[in-house]
């Protein structure tokens, strides 16, 4: 299918649910399926955004802004992942925590306000990746159209911009818990400070960026094509003092640039194998280019 027709696909599913609650996080794949709830529901569409300390203000800001211009209902909900020791240790499966407090706190609001339905930005392109927090939807009953229509991430970026959305380009920004190797303990100080530092080179014009914690050092990643001209045109030892003002004692640049999933590399060196083995949300081949998610909620909440 072209990105024309799953569009259409993806309205269709959408006409087949009464109501709908979406998982909304502000980024450029929840953002398209809050779209297209809202063009098919109306009113019947809630956006609903979790604020936690790995979210960075700004991103909370664009996703009030996104909402208020397509429309949709939007409320913000708090999150607690921050007080279970089992995220916040940082295991291999710390998403599946995160996305089970998530869940957790929007599964009960659906049922309460009649929601039947509670649906996410997961892509096709999500996959085939570690992801353990997709399970932790699947097992509490939530859909993921774009995945089940089969729409990767290039083409979320394509049927955005095919519908006018200004902030189809917009680069992925997972939340800043993120930035952790597994195994380095997640606390709110150092979220705090990997948020200051990405916030001061996004001032100085940098936009794809990553600012990785590895204990007292920050790893600063960004685009291999750009990494030339950062290191000519920054002035280093101002860099290098602001870094240490938010917290860390030194400052690195990562010459290979920003990989998205490069902290997964660890896990195929220890076991040998792609992490996406690792999950139990399995994918098997569906008709029409479709993706079926084995397990999925494709049932309403009862």
């Amino acid at each position: 299918m072209d990105k024309e027709q799953k569009l259409e696909e993806l309205k269709s599913l959408f006409a087949q649910m009464d109501k709908a609650l979406i998982a909304y996080s502000g980024g450029v794949d929840s953002t398209l399926v809050a779209k297209i709830a809202y063009d098919v529901l109306g009113d019947r569409a809630l956006a609903v955004t979790a604020a936690s300390p790995s979210l960075l203000p700004e991103e909370l800001a664009d996703a009030r802004r996104q909402a208020a211009e397509i429309g949709i209902a939007h409320e913000i909900v708090a999150t607690h992942e921050m007080d279970n020791p089992n995220y916040t240790s940082n295991p291999v499966n710390r998403c599946y925590f995160c996305k089970s407090e998530l869940h957790d706190t929007l599964k009960p609001l659906a049922l309460a306000r009649g929601y039947p339905y509670v649906v996410d930005g997961v892509n096709a392109d999500d996959l085939g990746d570690y992801r353990p927090g997709i399970q932790a939807a699947q097992e509490r009953g939530a859909r993921s159209p774009l995945a089940e229509i089969g729409v990767a991430k290039a083409e979320v970026r394509e049927i955005s911009q095919l519908l006018g959305l200004p902030w189809w380009d917009k680069p992925a920004q997972p939340c800043l818990s993120s930035r952790f190797p597994y195994g380095e303990e997640i606390t709110i100080e150092k979220l705090q400070r990997i948020g200051r530092g990405e916030r001061y080179l996004r001032s100085l014009g940098w936009q794809n960026i990553r600012v990785r914690s590895e204990g007292d050092t920050a790893r600063i990643e960004l685009p291999p094509e750009q990494i030339t001209e950062f290191v000519s045109s920054t002035e280093l030892p101002k860099l290098v003092a602001a870094f240490q003002e938010f917290g860390f004692l030194y400052v690195t640049l990562d010459l290979e640039g920003y990989v998205s999933g490069k902290l997964n590399r660890v896990l195929t060196q220890t076991v040998g194998r792609h992490p996406s083995h690792w999950t139990n949300c399995l994918t098997e081949a569906g008709d029409r280019g479709r993706i079926r998610l084995r397990g999925f909620g494709a049932k309403p909440f009862s």
